[in-house]
């Protein structure tokens, strides 16, 4: 699973915790799973999941192609591709320089809890930019998704300026 990383948080299944299925449902899923045809479970939504410790032995840098699929679940943000190295982008108009400085407070409280620093711009007076994309692999992993989607759930209303910013400014 190229780009997949495990849940710092994620706890394998009890064979004895309750399935809540009936006992003929567990037999054709316990048939599936002997052939290697039975599909994981669905990941959580990426804003509830936590970062994995960037200096995972096991910590891959993903494909374009895997990065454009987890890319539906983080609005308005895009992939870029800087010198080979693929990074997360996204830009915000705020209303004033200090407003800018807030925004990076809020960022840097996510950054800290999760242990994933993206790297922030402040650009002219009033132009966040934010690029997130993990060092330590030259590339993005999950962890750049999780915390792109915890950026987007931040409450910024009262930081933006009310014309939008393109990635391209």
């Amino acid at each position: 699973m190229e780009g997949r990383t495990l849940l710092r948080d994620q706890a394998a299944p009890s064979a004895s915790a309750p399935t809540g299925r009936s006992a003929s449902q567990a037999t054709g899923d316990e048939a599936a799973a002997k052939v290697g045809e039975r599909a994981p479970p669905p990941l959580p939504q990426l804003s509830k999941r936590s970062c994995v410790s960037c200096n995972s032995k096991d910590l891959q840098a993903m494909s374009e192609d895997s990065a454009k699929t987890l890319l539906e679940q983080v609005a308005g943000w895009e992939v870029k591709n800087e010198g080979g190295i693929l990074k997360l982008h996204r830009a915000w108009k705020v209303k004033n320089f200090a407003k800018g400085l807030e925004f990076f407070q809020l960022v840097a409280a996510v950054a800290e809890e999760e242990g994933h620093h993206p790297d922030l711009h402040l650009v002219g007076w009033n132009n966040v930019k934010i690029d997130v994309w993990t060092h330590s692999v030259s590339g993005l992993t999950d962890n750049d998704f999780i915390l792109a989607a915890k950026i987007n759930e931040l409450k910024l209303g009262d930081l933006l300026s009310k014309k939008k910013a393109t990635a391209q400014e």
